[in-house]
């Protein structure tokens, strides 16, 4: 979140971040954004129900911003498809494997047990399928025969930022089209593969 506000700071783009919305008071960027002077709102889920009392109260908090993209930052909850269709092609997730492999939790600890020789991030669509939305962009960096999930995490970080402050800009510039087909493209861009 902290790297995506930067970016659009310093970077000449038609996009403004309307608020920063999380589901703990103590989110890590929360005191940093409202420090910003950026709107923040909490909306804690373990005050509600369930799941779905949850999502319902968050897509209220999020539509009376009306923002044209509703991108995810280490939002770490599952939400109901309920939700994810009233955002349909503007929710944007970040996640820390080449997808379709390893969706879920644990991805770097999976990418060193598979033996991969490359692993990375997917900026993606959500759908109401975990995971598995269109792709936008994806980033990769080398897995190192000695490597821990940790490293391996560490080493991914800034590639995260890189890939999904691209993805930003794309949509800020108005570059980016779901299809029909549920494939993305992207004007101008002859590849969305990007390498540490």
């Amino acid at each position: 979140m902290q790297s995506i506000v930067e970016t659009i700071k310093s970077k000449p783009l038609p996009a403004e971040v309307v608020a920063v919305i999380a589901n703990k008071a103590d989110a890590q960027g929360i005191q940093w954004a409202k420090d910003q002077g950026l709107v923040t709102e909490i909306v804690e889920h373990k005050r509600f129900a369930d799941r779905q009392q949850f999502d319902k109260k968050l897509a209220q908090v999020i539509h009376q911003y009306e923002p044209d993209y509703v991108l995810l930052a280490g939002f770490m909850r599952i939400l109901t498809p309920e939700f994810v269709q009233q955002f349909e092609g503007r929710l944007i997730n970040i996640h820390p494997s080449l997808l379709p492999l390893f969706p879920g939790l644990h991805t770097h600890q999976q990418a060193i047990d598979a033996e991969l020789q490359w692993h990375g991030c997917t900026v993606h669509f959500v759908t109401p399928v975990l995971d598995h939305g269109p792709i936008i962009a994806q980033g990769i960096v080398p897995v190192h025969h000695d490597d821990t999930a940790e490293r391996l995490a560490e080493r991914l970080l800034p590639i995260e930022h890189h890939v999904y402050n691209q993805v930003v800009e794309w949509l800020a510039e108005g570059r980016v089209r779901l299809l029909p087909n549920g494939r993305v493209q992207v004007s101008d861009q002859p590849h969305r593969a990007f390498v540490a």
